[in-house]
């Protein structure tokens, strides 16, 4: 499919959509009770679980770090989550590719003085991959730290924007991953603007870059409402039981 193909006449995209608009997002938090947090998210028909365990003990004590606590990041791909069919291990390149790309992100975030000599695990599993496979495991981990209790500077909000055609388009689904269009995934701290992930993998024109990188900054801005109004409408719901 060709670009000209991936944006109608109209201005709408494959999906419906137009090019400013972010895919339906439905998050809730706490789907595991054996976890110390978890959350699962789905961002249009990408579906990704989060699990969080610690501050724990370090299971390797040569790992251990005197003043902070390790961060580890597991990530999977379920083999049924694309039509590749393709069995995807922990240890492939990809996967180990992804998960460092998620523990850079978080590493300068969680307030990991606080527990020195610990560790804290975060893993992610894909059950559907339908495009915005990054953005949305920094977005499940976000809400599952959130749901340990672990401390934060801030919400880590993360989106995708590209270009298709010359027009900067947010949130790429796979039809558009896969057509060779320019992706951009941008993480931010929403309170204060502060960009803590910006990974690019294919070549975009230096023109573009600035209004894709303001649009994916925008599309953070609206998962943070999302994100935010989901942990609240828990948190209400915990303390009306507690008062019950």
């Amino acid at each position: 499919m060709s670009r000209l193909e991936l944006i109608t006449p109209e201005g709408l995209r494959v999906d419906g959509r137009r090019a400013n608009e972010l895919r339906k997002i439905t998050a809730k938090t706490s789907v595991f009770s054996q976890a110390d947090g978890s959350a699962y998210i789905e961002q249009g028909n990408t579906k990704c679980l989060a699990a969080v365990y610690g501050p724990r003990e370090v299971r390797h004590r040569m790992q251990a770090l005197a003043d902070r606590s390790l961060i580890n990041v597991e990530f999977n791909v379920a083999p049924f989550s694309s039509s590749e069919r393709k069995k995807r291990s922990k240890n492939d390149k990809r996967s180990l590719e992804v998960a460092a790309f998620i523990r850079q992100t978080f590493e300068p975030v969680i307030l990991t003085s606080q527990f020195p000599k610990t560790q804290i695990d975060i893993y992610l599993q894909i059950f559907q991959n339908d495009g915005g496979l990054l953005q949305s495991c920094i977005n499940a981990a976000t809400m599952a730290l959130v749901d340990a209790g672990i401390p934060m500077l801030d919400y880590v909000c993360a989106c995708s924007a590209g270009c298709i055609d010359k027009e900067p388009v947010l949130d790429l689904n796979n039809l558009e991953e896969s057509a060779d269009t320019p992706e951009l995934t941008v993480a931010i701290l929403p309170r204060t603007g502060k960009v803590t992930l910006l990974e690019m993998e294919s070549r975009l024109h230096v023109d573009k870059l600035a209004s894709v990188t303001e649009l994916a900054t925008e599309g953070c801005m609206q998962i943070h409402k999302v994100l935010d109004g989901v942990i609240r409408q828990n948190t209400e719901h915990l303390m009306s039981r507690l008062n019950a």
